[in-house]
């Protein structure tokens, strides 16, 4: 029976792009691996419908959630707050600034953090609660396991859009 939205089906979508992207994805990186998993999803995620917006700073990102309705963001903490940041000047504030931003939201979406290691479990718990204080959904830690990112984007789907896609209408600007 129709419910009015399509379902979620990874198998049967796989093998069909669809003719408009069904989910925006705001993706951010924060540069510290070559190849992690957020820039490997774009290619896998695509076929499905999933539109992966990328951006490599906090300032990219808020042009991104301008112009654009949001549905989930992966959201790296040492993403720079603009594109002249580097490693060596310590502007690496665009993940805590982003998460404050998409809070303000009307809806904000749902939101997993990745957030670089702790030193110790302190460090830790203080960053996992900062992060879930944000609003995040999930926060996972480095390295990213790709596996780990696609279950959380899988229950991401099943908890906020019940197992289908966003509504046509529905916005989170």
């Amino acid at each position: 029976m129709p419910t009015g939205h399509d379902t979620f089906n990874a198998t049967a979508d796989l093998g069909q792009a669809p003719a408009r992207p069904r989910l925006n994805l705001l993706l951010t990186y924060g540069g510290w691996r070559d190849m992690p998993a957020v820039l490997q999803l774009p290619r896998l995620l695509t076929p499905m419908g999933i539109r992966a917006m990328q951006a490599e700073s906090g300032d990219e990102a808020a042009r991104i959630i301008d112009t654009e309705p949001v549905h989930i963001a992966v959201v790296d903490l040492e993403i720079p707050l603009n594109q002249k940041a580097t490693p060596t000047t310590g502007t690496r504030t665009g993940g805590p600034r982003l998460l404050q931003l998409l809070k303000r939201l009307e809806t904000p979406p749902p939101t997993i953090v990745v957030k670089p290691r702790q030193g110790s479990a302190r460090e830790h718990a203080r960053s996992l609660s900062q992060s879930l204080r944000e609003g995040a959904f999930a926060v996972l830690d480095r390295p990213l396991e790709l596996e780990s990112l696609l279950e959380v984007l899988r229950r991401v789907l099943r908890r906020h859009y019940r197992d289908g896609w966003p509504q046509p209408g529905r916005t989170t600007r």
